[in-house]
């Protein structure tokens, strides 16, 4: 039996995916799944994760299916790719503000927490599928989540990698590679600004951009460039 205040926690997070509480959920699962290692190296989410990455490939890959059945294996694959990554896993957590009944130690911040939220999610989806030995608990909230990404992510000719495709651009139309400059924000007031990232094609200036690491700035940096290479075909730097 779990404590009356975690038991009442899990209950709000169940409501919050719109599951009802009557499905017969394991509770204890779900409570393992939201357990870090850092409060216990023996009883924690690891092995739930283990099971949750296979449960959101295959949800994502059923979706994708379902959604674009014309489309080549290598386009399912690329759009899966993002589906499934760390950061958009995060983000879906974020929306059910997952990391309000995660048990953990420590603060974590940028990447560690990008990891800490992608982990206990796949976790979560790992003891929901164990609860019925299906996708019986992860299609009614998942799926929504998956298609307006994976339009989100057709519609990107970047496939939010802007640092690499502005790579293959000017390589392919200059010959050189962009340069990136990183600041750290002394005075910023929010942890997305704490990094301002500069990118540079000689001493032209293609854009900037912050984030809360230096990936994150130099993404968002590499994407204002990104966006903005039609215009700047216009007024080709000189080599």
């Amino acid at each position: 039996m779990l404590p009356p205040q975690r038991q009442k926690s899990l209950y709000r997070l169940i409501d919050r995916l719109g599951l009802p509480d009557n499905l017969g959920i394991r509770w204890e699962l779900l409570d393992l799944a939201l357990t870090h290692p850092s409060i216990s190296p023996d009883k924690n989410y690891e092995q739930l994760e283990f099971i949750g990455d296979a449960v959101v490939r295959l949800a994502a890959s059923e979706v994708l299916y379902s959604e674009y059945p014309d489309e080549p294996v290598g386009e399912f694959a690329a759009i899966r790719s993002i589906l499934v990554s760390d950061r958009t896993l995060a983000e879906f957590a974020h929306f059910y503000n997952l990391k309000k009944y995660l048990l953990y130690h420590g603060h974590y911040h940028g990447a560690g927490e990008i990891s800490l939220l992608a982990d206990a999610f796949e976790a979560m989806l790992g003891a929901l599928f164990l609860t019925t030995n299906d996708l019986s608990l992860v299609h009614p909230w998942l799926d929504d989540h998956l298609r307006l990404k994976a339009a989100e992510i057709k519609r990107d000719p970047a496939r939010e990698n802007y640092k690499d495709a502005l790579q293959t651009w000017s390589q392919g139309e200059y010959q050189k590679l962009p340069t990136y400059q990183v600041t750290e924000n002394v005075h910023f007031h929010h942890e997305e600004e704490r990094f301002l990232a500069k990118v540079w094609l000689g001493d032209n200036l293609l854009g900037q951009g912050v984030g809360r690491s230096k990936k994150a700035a130099e993404q968002a940096a590499a994407r204002m460039a990104f966006e903005a290479i039609a215009p700047l075909d216009d007024c080709r730097p000189q080599p």
